[in-house]
């Protein structure tokens, strides 16, 4: 378990989260996660702390509007997300992009799920994966 500081690419919002990459990360086909390019980590809420930059985020809802993506209302980076789901309860999907004291070496050896959303079919990963 590691603290990870994370913030938007103008530094108005920034969050810190305690993850274990071992854990793994993940990538989504869904028709959101695939224009925004999402790799996320999934983070319980006693996690994830919010430390700046609430009235900064901007807030997107689609669908069913089980999941809560937020946005940087400036510079309209992505840092996380809320959702609930039967399987997990409530969590936080964090942009493992947006964590600014990550190195190469611990991305690179993080383990990447994939999940396939556009099929709402979340325990099996999608027959190609190449383009996530």
């Amino acid at each position: 378990m590691k603290t990870y500081h994370g913030s938007c690419h103008c530094k108005a919002i920034r969050f810190e989260a305690d993850i274990d990459l071992a854990d793994g990360t993940m990538r989504c086909n869904c028709s959101f996660c695939l224009k925004i390019r999402c790799w996320a980590t999934v983070v319980k809420p006693e996690s994830f702390r919010l430390l700046a930059g609430e009235a900064d985020l901007s807030e997107y809802q689609f669908g069913a509007k089980n999941e809560r993506h937020f946005f940087c209302g400036h510079c309209g980076v992505r840092p996380f997300g809320i959702a609930h789901s039967p399987r997990r309860g409530k969590f936080y999907g964090v942009s493992v992009s947006c964590f600014d004291d990550i190195t190469v070496a611990e991305l690179a050896e993080a383990p990447v799920s994939y999940v396939d959303g556009i099929n709402d079919n979340w325990d099996t990963p999608p027959t190609e994966t190449r383009y996530l």
